[in-house]
């Protein structure tokens, strides 16, 4: 049997294929960072419209969601604008609020929720007593301290809304590493606030 051999017209074109499938697959990943980019640039530019007073900025024109908070975790570098709603299409731009509980900087239990492998994977680091940091519409900085951390079971049980202390519950889909999304369990850390800064003044709020 005589070997096919490819022509040089051939393997020319195949070359310039593998060529345009791998600037296809480049320029589709740097379109993913930018717009990763450019939408934390307005993130960050509609809450500082919300810090002056505007009410429900939205970031883009199409959006449904607006900054409701800024989170800090200082242990790991972390600095995020929380959005109103935990719908999926939110959580691909930060963390949102969950409108079931108390609203950012008010009396009770407020919860955030994050994607396990974006925004809310450096959960997986926090430890007890490291401080947590949530800057509300209203300029003050409530200051928190991880208390606990577990693993929550949604299917069989639910987070409690304690309304008798101030809360932040931060929740994420478990485990971190897996490879198929979805399931019942949750990464859950608890923190308690520990004191309200705004403007000159420090007030502690707890021991």
């Amino acid at each position: 049997m005589i070997p096919i051999r490819p022509t040089p017209r051939a393997l020319a074109l195949v070359m310039v294929c593998l060529l345009a499938v791998g600037m296809w697959q480049i320029g589709e990943g740097l379109w993913i960072y930018a717009k990763a980019r450019l939408a934390q640039v307005l993130l960050q530019r509609a809450w500082s419209r919300t810090l002056a007073g505007e009410i429900n900025v939205k970031p883009w024109p199409w959006a449904d969601t607006w900054p409701v908070g800024r989170l800090r975790a200082p242990s790991q570098g972390i600095d995020l604008i929380v959005l109103n709603g935990s719908y999926g299409r939110t959580l691909a731009f930060g963390p949102g609020y969950a409108e079931s509980s108390s609203f950012p900087g008010s009396l009770g239990t407020t919860i955030l929720t994050g994607h396990r492998d974006t925004h809310f994977a450096f959960l997986e680091l926090l430890k007890p007593h490291d401080e947590i940091v949530l800057e509300t519409t209203e300029g003050t900085r409530r200051h928190y301290v991880v208390e606990e951390t577990g693993i929550v079971d949604v299917s069989r049980a639910s987070i409690s809304l304690d309304d008798e202390q101030n809360r932040l519950v931060l929740v994420t889909c478990y485990p971190f590493g897996a490879i198929v999304p979805g399931g019942p369990l949750r990464y859950v850390v608890t923190a308690v606030e520990v004191a309200v800064e705004g403007g000159s003044a420090t007030v502690e709020t707890s021991s």
